[in-house]
């Protein structure tokens, strides 16, 4: 389905995308990918929505660096979110909704970054809503032909 007629140059906007490929400004991706509106688009080493980890979470957040203090909890201060994390992660789970568990997603979430899971197509459109109204988004987009 084709999304829109001209991308934005300087920004990764979803132009296409159908049952076993999404298309980022008009370049082909047959596999699972990972992006933001600036920068490069990733390969994401993830088969289906059951192989996702919380350190594929942080990846998609940029926070896989982040160092964590093993006795934080203790003094009821939740971890700091980093200037740089996106407000929203979105995960698109191919053409079937696949909910996360609330342990994947937390590493997130504990430090104030939103997380919103939904069918690709519905990623690929909201994605590009957020990202040309200017927000700090980060998509995974899983493809079809890679669910079980």
């Amino acid at each position: 389905m084709l999304l829109q007629r001209e991308a934005v140059p300087a920004l990764n906007t979803v132009t296409a995308y159908g049952d076993d490929y999404v298309d980022i400004n008009e370049v082909s991706y047959a596999h699972a990918i990972h992006f933001g509106p600036e920068g490069d688009i990733h390969t994401w080493e993830v088969h289906q929505a059951s192989d996702i980890t919380p350190a594929h979470m942080r990846e998609l957040a940029g926070l896989e660096d982040q160092k964590q203090d093993p006795m934080a909890f203790l003094d009821g201060t939740p971890p700091a979110k980093p200037d740089d994390a996106p407000e929203v992660v979105l995960v698109g789970t191919g053409n079937r909704q696949q909910f996360l568990a609330n342990a994947i997603i937390r590493p997130l979430l504990s430090v104030g970054i939103g997380v919103e899971v939904m069918t690709t197509p519905a990623a690929a459109r909201t994605y590009n809503i957020l990202m040309a109204e200017g927000r700090r988004i980060v998509v995974g987009l899983l493809l079809n032909k890679e669910d079980s």
